[in-house]
């Protein structure tokens, strides 16, 4: 058999394109296939389990003669032990493409948007906070199976200085991510399974600081009487009106939409999936609009009926920050906790909570609807399958009108 003349490379320059491919072998194998277009193209042909093969090495010159000898030369090693070298590199680039899949940001990034499907924007926003500021300038170049425990407490620990309740946040956060990383074979094992013991071994217990809120009735007849004088943002004024009536939390106050309001049946109905309990087995919150409050939505309603939301921001687009109405109750002195004269969204909840047993002599109004009138939940699964099957709207009337009654008795006589 005669013996295959080697390849020069100058032979590859030169050669030209013919009108059908043809072939240059270079032996062993190896050969460069001159297309009709220009393009020359190396091929390794291999024999392996009986069974014939062909790859390729991609185009000249971007791999040299040389590279495609050193290749050819791998390969053959490959086969000689009996691997199929196509398989090997396709199992090896599969594994650098999880392997760089797993590297820390991004594991990061990839369950940063799945937590965002199921997720508020708030708290979604404050996780990316966390991370951008507290995790990734510690951990942004490793891969996750080299992230250690200790690296992780070291960061707990620092921030649990500066700001204790992050700093459990962040124990949380990791579980999760940890939990995900496992999912996609990232990890073999979360490293925090045992949470709850390593919380109370690495992260001292905080004491509930539950929200500031007014509660004297001389302070709430100011607060309702500078809310009412309120000569800012309308959406703002009307704001705190409402809240002052219907103690809303401060994200669903905020994010109301004209298509919750039933103006035919006075009636505020919020999705179950916006509400803080989003329970399928639930139902909508619905409450009873008063008079009042029917007021204050007619007059907003000349300044945002022509948009989506109600109380809108500064852009009149968007709707507000609960931030801004938490500026103005500062700024109108609510701002002072150990005299009980600070009030913010949140706060009203409270007050309305704390009142109006203070104000409920006669007990008319029951534990039950005083909590569900703020939308609060037992837990017990008993529980919440008979109170699942009851809509209370008509038995919230009386004790919405009462409570809007008592804040306009606060008042003072124009």
């Amino acid at each position: 058999m005669a013996k295959v003349q080697l390849l020069q490379d100058i032979q590859i320059k030169k050669a030209k394109p013919q009108e059908k491919d043809y072939f240059l072998n270079d032996g062993g194998g190896l050969r460069i296939l001159i297309k009709s277009n220009g393009n020359k193209i190396w091929e390794y042909r291999y024999t392996i389990n009986d069974k014939r093969k062909k790859t390729t090495f991609k185009t000249y010159p971007i791999v040299s003669l040389i590279e495609a000898r050193t290749k050819r030369q791998e390969y053959q090693t490959l086969i000689n032990r009996g691997i199929d070298p196509i398989k090997y590199f396709k199992t090896i680039k599969d594994e650098n493409i999880v392997d760089n899949q797993g590297m820390f940001l991004n594991v990061v990034d990839e369950w940063l948007k799945i937590e965002a499907e199921r997720t508020k924007e708030n708290t979604h926003q404050n996780k990316i906070r966390i991370f951008e500021n507290d995790i990734n300038p510690f951990l942004k170049n490793k891969h996750i199976k080299d992230v250690k425990k200790d690296d992780i407490l070291k960061i707990i620990q620092t921030k649990e200085i500066q700001a204790p309740n992050v700093a459990s946040k962040i124990f949380v956060i990791f579980k999760s991510l940890f939990n995900y990383a496992v999912f996609k074979g990232y990890v073999t094992k979360n490293i925090f399974e045992n949470t709850k013991e390593e919380r109370k071994n690495y992260i001292k217990p905080q004491k509930v600081k539950h929200f500031s809120k007014i509660t004297d009735e001389e302070i709430l007849k100011e607060l309702v009487n500078d809310i009412y004088n309120y000569t800012g943002m309308h959406s703002i004024r009307n704001a705190l009106k409402f809240v002052l009536h219907i103690p809303l939390r401060a994200d669903n106050l905020c994010n109301l939409k004209w298509s919750y309001i039933d103006f035919d049946k006075n009636v505020l109905t919020i999705p179950r999936e916006l509400m803080k309990v989003k329970n399928i087995n639930l139902p909508d919150f619905r409450m009873p609009l008063t008079n009042e409050v029917i007021n204050i939505l007619k007059e907003q309603q000349i300044f945002s009926g022509y948009q989506e939301w109600i109380f809108l921001g500064n852009n009149n687009r968007d709707p507000i920050n609960s931030e801004s109405p938490n500026g103005a109750l500062k700024r109108m002195g609510y701002n002072n906790d150990r005299k009980g004269r600070k009030q913010r969204l949140h706060s009203f909840r409270g007050t309305f909570r704390s009142l109006i047993d203070t104000l409920d002599i006669d007990n008319k109004f029951s534990y039950e609807i005083k909590e569900k009138a703020l939308d609060h939940h037992e837990e017990s699964k008993t529980v919440r399958a008979y109170a699942n099957q009851v809509d209370y709207i008509n038995r919230f009337l009386p004790l919405m009108n009462y409570w809007s009654d008592f804040v306009l008795s606060l008042r003072d006589n124009d």
